[in-house]
């Protein structure tokens, strides 16, 4: 009979399908792992289908839990939002949640101390939860597996909403008593592009948009090293004579740097626009809204310029 049908299942089993795992759904859920699942099985029976099975040491979906995973999510999060209006229970103090952020390791490196300072004092309760953006791929923000996407923007669906965060440019970090600091006069770029250059890109490209500034002079840049991050680029420059290339801010907040200058391009480049991004469905989230005023004033409040 359909109204004796549990709704509470109806969480139990986004839980389970988003995860893949009765041990990391009943993390989410508060639950024992016990009652995870006991829950699984009675999902199971519900449904005629086994759902989730063993796969080595990992569970994989079945054909129909792969089929229910968007629906199934989508109404979870429809009720939750029927049964909880916007801002409804939400105390900054007494607060338990987690939020996850996907951003790369510089700007993490560069605004992730204050970010956590603010949000601690803040609201104890609320867990920020890095992950790791290898790409600009928008699934992960559309399937809900993340709450804020921050970056340069990429490739985005016409649903996605975006707030600028902050805007940057890039500079020439060099070690001290480099010789490109030797001369007491501007830069140019003939003596920059004559330097051997350390550059950072996590697909390995060698070149960038200061490479078609050059090359609009009839300039190239000799780039030695490709590295996949900021902090290993300038770990490279402050013991070689090869010039780094790193947005200021990173550079400004990072705390190692004290070997190295920065010295500005000798030729113009785009500013460097960094935004969060956000799915429709936590739009109106009291929670939601609360980080995302947060990490505005955090990150325009605490960015120097180098």
């Amino acid at each position: 009979m359909a109204d004796d049908i549990d709704l509470n299942l109806l969480t139990a089993l986004d839980a389970l399908l988003a995860e893949g795992s009765v041990t990391r759904a009943a993390e989410r859920l508060q639950l024992s792992e016990s009652a995870m699942s006991r829950t699984l099985a009675r999902l199971r029976e519900a449904t005629g289908d086994p759902l989730l099975v063993r796969a080595g040491r990992t569970m994989v979906p079945t054909p129909h839990a792969l089929a229910l995973r968007d629906q199934v999510r989508d109404l979870a999060q429809g009720a939750r939002a029927v049964l909880q209006p916007a801002g409804a229970g939400w105390d900054l103090r007494t607060v338990q949640r987690s939020f996850t952020l996907r951003a790369n390791d510089g700007f993490i490196e560069a605004f992730g101390p204050a970010l956590v300072q603010r949000a601690a004092a803040e609201a104890p309760g609320v867990c920020l939860r890095f992950a790791p953006k290898p790409d600009k791929d928008i699934r992960p923000l559309r399937e809900g597996l993340i709450d804020l996407d921050i970056g340069v923007l990429g490739e985005t669906g016409p649903e996605v909403r975006l707030q600028t965060l902050y805007r940057d440019r890039f500079v020439a970090a060099v070690r001290k008593g480099h010789p490109l600091l030797l001369d007491d006069g501007e830069l140019s770029a003939e003596r920059y592009a004559a330097c051997g250059h350390v550059v950072t890109s996590r697909r390995g490209r060698r070149a960038g948009p200061v490479d078609e500034a050059l090359a609009a002079l009839g300039l190239a840049r000799k780039v030695a090293v490709v590295v996949p991050s900021f902090r290993a680029a300038l770990s490279i420059a402050a013991q070689t004579d090869l010039v780094a290339l790193v947005p200021a801010s990173y550079f400004v907040q990072d705390h190692e740097h004290g070997a190295l200058r920065a010295v500005p391009l000798p030729v113009e480049t785009e500013p460097i626009t960094i935004s969060q991004m956000w799915h429709p469905r936590t739009e109106r989230d009291a929670g939601h809204r609360w980080l995302r005023a947060l990490l505005v004033e955090v990150c325009r409040s605490s960015r120097p310029t180098a």
